[in-house]
């Protein structure tokens, strides 16, 4: 099935740096993403050798990578072809077999095979205004099978919006703090980049899409900062999927 032509470049929002091999390099030292604590929670859920897992913003692999030696397949989708190309480099240098890369988005992933038992998504879906964040949980729904699991982690704000200029100005001091670090993350700059261009959203606005889309949210995580959400849900059977009011 081809994209609607209405669809928007999901490529042109996830921004040029993405496209950029120079910055790609040096995304897995920014980032620092540790897959330990997702792993644990992956494991919780009973997934195992038959398990098929799609990881929707995979970046350069840190999760699809470490998924791949508890799961029978793992699909890593990203946009960037510079990403996909760093994670193609490495499951190539492990010799890993079951992990499939794919060039897509949210918006894009045509899924096939059988359902999914777990899509995974870290920071990625900001990309995204909040109409097109309800699309991508609508065709998120269609490929998981019913009761399998969304792992979703994100910068979503869980302050309220009075709270926003005091919440704001402390996560931007946190990155000031680490300026002089040899592996910083995320400089005050690019932090300031995100919120001017890119697409977080309250978790009060977050929730109903997921709702609607069919999801029952097992498990909410706050940060102290008010800054980052990560939930489990659970895709609902539709003979007990509520009627949408």
């Amino acid at each position: 099935m081809d994209t609607p032509k209405w669809y928007p470049d999901e490529l042109a929002r996830a921004g040029a740096e993405h496209r950029d091999p120079s910055y790609v390099a040096g995304y897995d030292r920014k980032a620092a993403v540790d897959p330990a604590e997702d792993l644990a929670l992956l494991r919780g859920l009973g997934l195992g050798a038959r398990s098929v897992v799609v990881d929707l913003g995979a970046g350069t692999g840190a999760f699809a990578l470490a998924a791949a030696s508890h799961c029978g397949q793992v699909i890593a989708v990203d946009v960037s072809p510079a990403m996909l190309a760093a994670l193609r480099a490495k499951v190539e240098r492990l010799g890993l077999r079951n992990i499939t890369c794919e060039q897509a988005g949210f918006l894009s992933y045509q899924h096939r095979g059988a359902p999914a038992d777990l899509v995974y998504s870290r920071n990625a879906l900001h990309h995204l205004p909040d109409f097109w964040k309800a699309l991508a949980f609508q065709r998120i729904a269609a490929i998981l099978r019913p009761g399998a699991a969304l792992i979703l982690r994100d910068l979503i704000f869980s302050f309220e919006p009075s709270e926003a200029a005091q919440s704001i100005d402390a996560w931007l001091a946190s990155a000031d703090q680490r300026a002089d670090d040899p592996n910083p993350g995320w400089s005050r700059a690019e932090l300031e980049e995100h919120l001017r261009d890119e697409y977080s959203t309250f978790t009060w606005l977050l929730e109903p899409m997921l709702e609607r889309a069919g999801f029952q949210i097992e498990e909410r995580r706050l940060s102290p900062s008010g800054i980052y959400t990560a939930y489990l849900c659970r895709k609902r059977d539709r003979a007990t999927q509520p009627l949408p009011q």
